[in-house]
């Protein structure tokens, strides 16, 4: 009769270690709310560019399960591909890419993406930079005229808008309509600006991001191309143009490579917006947004550090 109250005991006072929050949020359900928040950007680019970025989008996203699966299995891990982590990436970096891409690149970025950027670092929530976006700076490195190809939803090779303003050739510019609902020139994810807020603002709305990051990354980059000297009309351009939606909303908010203490987002998203402006106007490139986040995602470790709170009571040490 004694043995069987321990036992009871012993099941009813376990104790654990902090935090003792509970949640009902899983990886799964959210990287399922990503997913969702940027369908509708996806059907856009199908109805804009054609079967063509469906095919990039599919090949892109069985490239990146396949070496996810590869990976784990190589280095004896248990396959994760269920937490859906890989298919966002998959579909990040054929949103990254123009409509008129070979078939391989995606295959090469998602091997990259998934084996470089991911597992070699221990998987998710051990890597350093967005996955995403350390492929397409790969394939930008390897490929740089076939990642610039880009072609407007007729299939006519054009320049963007962030392009024909870095040449000085604003009067070319497509009329701001244009660049909200995507028909316009550029990589397949990107052009749609009405859908990728839409797709943010159900994230925000569903509390799978900080509305901080997106916020912060976009008001940072139009104060400063304003007070670098870009005229105010074309503000506008510059916040529809490029990957500057698509960044702040869904890469920039990645919950590995951004900072998780609240001091340290508005940081991570005021620099990414300093880098991207700087880039912009006074960088070789017209676009910046890749490499603003990654830079800012290899400063994490550092803004987290130095923003952590102090825990209650304890005294460092001179």
């Amino acid at each position: 009769m004694e043995t069987n109250k321990n036992v009871q005991s012993e099941k009813l006072y376990r104790v654990s270690l902090a935090p003792y929050l509970r949640s009902k949020s899983t990886t799964q359900k959210m990287m399922l709310d990503v997913i969702i928040a940027m369908l509708p950007a996806l059907a856009a680019s199908i109805y804009f560019f054609g079967m063509n970025a469906l095919m990039l989008t599919v090949v892109s996203v069985i490239s990146c399960v396949v070496a996810e699966v590869f990976m784990q299995k190589l280095f004896k891990k248990k396959v994760t591909v269920s937490d859906l982590s890989a298919v966002i990436t998959g579909i990040l970096l054929a949103f990254n890419l123009p409509a008129s891409a070979p078939w391989w690149m995606p295959v090469f970025g998602g091997f990259f993406a998934i084996c470089i950027a991911k597992q070699i670092f221990g998987g998710i929530g051990s890597n350093f930079m967005n996955p995403a976006l350390a492929a397409r700076a790969a394939i930008m490195a390897s490929w740089p005229g076939l990642i610039t190809n880009y072609i407007t939803p007729d299939g006519v090779a054009s320049a963007t808008p962030l392009q024909l303003m870095k040449a000085g050739t604003t009067g070319e510019l497509p009329s701001l309509m244009d660049m909200a609902i995507g028909n316009i020139g550029g990589v397949i994810g990107e052009t749609c600006s009405i859908l990728l807020v839409l797709g943010g603002i159900y994230l925000i709305v569903k509390k799978v991001i900080d509305w901080k990051i997106p916020c912060l990354y976009i008001l940072t980059t139009t104060v400063l191309l304003a007070a670098f000297g870009v005229d105010i009309s074309l503000l506008p351009y510059h916040i529809l143009g490029g990957g500057l939606i698509l960044g702040a909303f869904f890469m920039a908010t990645d919950f590995v490579t951004c900072p998780v203490t609240p001091n340290g987002r508005i940081i991570f998203a005021i620099g990414c917006g300093i880098i991207t402006a700087i880039i912009r106007v006074y960088g070789g490139m017209a676009e910046g947004v890749s490499y603003a986040i990654i830079l800012m995602n290899t400063a994490t470790p550092l803004i987290e550090s130095l923003t952590t709170p102090k825990v209650f009571g304890e005294v460092k040490s001179k």
